[in-house]
């Protein structure tokens, strides 16, 4: 057992923040009121069959911020339970992305941690005549188990004494039966109307080796068996999880109960031989929407489907929804945060617009990131009044809203790259940029003339305009009026870039129509949602570190790619546009 030491975000962030007030933190107040808690206790307890995901992000600010709200710890457990489909690879990942986050955990565990003593706590069930070894096929349990309508069948293996039991169980750990021969089920109601109350599953046999616990055990707990016994282990006080267990709470409380590990102490006499003091309570299981995203989708079996036919280029493909994807197209801790808070929490599913995700992260970047100019469609513009060898340094802000943040030097030369976009041989109609004959202002430098168009073909290659220069910045003619404004990079000085434009992996709002008659995820990949083009930056937005994100002036907030991106040979990904060119299409 080992405590972590990421970084926690600093206090300061959060001090002026309003007293934040949902359903969930409201029960905790009352708790605390009560004296039914002393202290608040929570856990992030992912399993590691996957990478994380935006999903996870909401349940990572929930149960981390509350415990920092209210003075309390988060541990972060690993709930791995399934060795044939977790992972180390997903262990670390993991770790990594809370850690990136800013979220400081009390202690790391894991359910395998435990496993000797939810074998114990089996061991007691059976002993009070509430569990019992099950030889049923797993489509004879089904068939078995009823339907919503109608009660289920009691197992022909339900009456077993105390010790067939025990001995059966025994020879499920030592290894003597195969996978699936036979499995430890709890004896609760076959007729309930809750069907998870149909006499569940505790161990499952599996003959896997374990992520964390090698060949150690060939029998495994079930997820809703070890879950709830993870929590009173660790002294959980408020159990939060999404809406889809709330039909498994009375599951929950049962087996909480029926162990009781509060007042049976000895069964976690093997926790106590390591040295883990553990304070045992009866946590209280509260349930929250899910986060559902239009415009992708968050089924880990869906991602993992994406990333193993190709369809993305991996996990942290920038235009998955996992934090890794999330991380490398430039999202921010502060905007996930931010996002989060935004949406809030409720006991109602509903499908939140991707759009509200983007402005979270234009409102932290416009705030922060510091102004650069590129050119991602280029197009030569030269300033024929000005000698060839022309040369000088201007001094741009690095945010126009933070003088704080300072200058920076911006080369300036007779040869500029400009965006195609601004230039229009026949301009439609309210545009206000150049043309032919038309006059524009170059950003921080004067007003331009357009005098000769150079085509080859029907291909614009080149526009030749004359800088007037009573616009210079200082001059009497600087403040001249002119209804378009455009960036520029220097052309002798620009550093050649790839830009990786990225867009919403889907091109519909809810791809995941399968169950509605529709064809599926995979028939509605947007054919757009990624374009690499050359494009041209000034050196300073070359020389910015990996993860650093900015502005491109007029164009988008990128990021300088976390994996390929150098000084040498810059690789920017589109984070977001400056505005929302979804909104319409919706």
């Amino acid at each position: 057992m080992t405590s972590a030491d990421p970084i926690p975000s600093s206090a300061s962030d959060h001090a002026a923040e309003p007293i934040r007030r949902d359903f969930i933190r409201q029960i905790i107040r009352d708790d605390l009121d009560e004296r039914r808690h002393e202290g608040v206790h929570t856990r992030f307890p992912p399993e590691p069959n996957g990478y994380l995901h935006i999903g996870h992000a909401k349940s990572l600010v929930l149960n981390f911020g509350i415990a920092e709200e209210f003075g309390g710890t988060c541990n972060l457990r690993f709930d791995d339970t399934n060795p044939a489909k977790e992972d180390p690879e997903y262990v670390e990942a993991i770790k990594d992305d809370v850690t990136w986050l800013g979220f400081h955990w009390h202690e790391l565990r894991h359910a395998s941690d435990y496993f000797e003593v939810f074998y114990l706590a089996a061991e007691k069930l059976i002993r009070d005549g509430v569990a019992f070894v099950c030889d049923l096929s797993a489509d004879e349990v089904r068939a078995y188990r009823g339907t919503l309508t109608e009660p289920g069948r009691h197992s022909p293996f339900r009456d077993r004494s105390v010790e067939e039991n025990l001995e059966l169980f025994r020879r499920m750990r030592a290894g003597e039966f195969a996978d699936g021969a036979r499995t430890l089920r709890a004896r609760i109601d076959m007729a309930s109307g809750n069907i998870n109350l149909r006499d569940p599953a505790i161990y499952r046999i599996k003959h896997v080796a374990h992520q964390n616990t090698g060949d150690a055990w060939c029998i495994y707990p079930m997820y809703d068996y070890a879950h709830c016994l993870s929590d009173a282990i660790e002294g959980i006080t408020h159990s939060l999880c999404t809406l889809e267990f709330e039909d498994h709470r009375p599951l929950y409380d049962w087996f909480v109960d029926h162990v009781d590990l509060v007042h049976h102490r000895e069964l976690l006499a093997p926790l106590d031989a390591q040295g883990w003091h553990e304070e045992a309570a009866k946590p209280r299981q509260i349930e929250f929407s899910r986060l559902n995203i239009n415009y992708t989708v968050m089924s880990k079996r869906k991602l993992i489907a994406l990333v193993q036919e190709q369809l993305v280029d991996g996990w942290d493909d920038p235009r998955m929804p996992t934090l890794q994807g999330l991380r490398r197209r430039g999202y921010t801790p502060s905007a996930l945060r931010l996002f989060a808070q935004r949406i809030g929490i409720s006991k109602q599913n509903s499908l939140t617009d991707f759009g509200l995700l983007e402005q979270a992260l234009r409102d932290d970047l416009d705030a922060h990131a510091q102004r650069r100019m590129g050119v991602i469609h280029p197009l030569k513009l030269v300033i024929s009044n000005l000698d060839e060898s022309h040369e000088e340094t201007l001094s741009f802000p690095n945010h126009p809203k933070d003088p704080e943040q300072g200058t920076r030097s911006v080369p300036f030369s007779r040869d500029v790259w400009i965006e195609q976009d601004d230039f229009a041989e026949v301009p439609p109609k309210g545009f206000h940029r150049l043309r032919p004959d038309g006059e524009v202002r170059l950003r921080g430098v004067g007003i331009v003339r357009c005098q000769e168009v150079v085509k080859e073909g029907d291909v614009v290659v080149a526009v030749h305009c004359t800088l007037d220069p009573e616009t210079r910045p200082g001059m009497p003619g600087a403040d001249r009026k002119v209804k378009g404004t455009i960036h520029w990079v220097s052309a002798r000085h620009a550093v050649a870039a790839e830009v990786r434009l990225y867009d919403r992996l889907f091109d519909v709002p809810t791809p995941d129509d399968e169950d509605d008659g529709g064809p599926g995820y995979r028939a509605h990949l947007n054919a757009a949602s990624k374009r690499i083009v050359q494009g041209w930056v000034e050196p300073a937005a070359a020389q910015l570190p990996a993860e650093h994100s900015i502005q491109f002036e007029r164009i988008g907030y990128f990021v300088a790619d976390r994996c390929d991106h150098a000084a040498q040979a810059p690789v920017f990904n589109r984070s977001v546009s400056l505005r929302d060119t979804w909104a319409t299409k919706s």
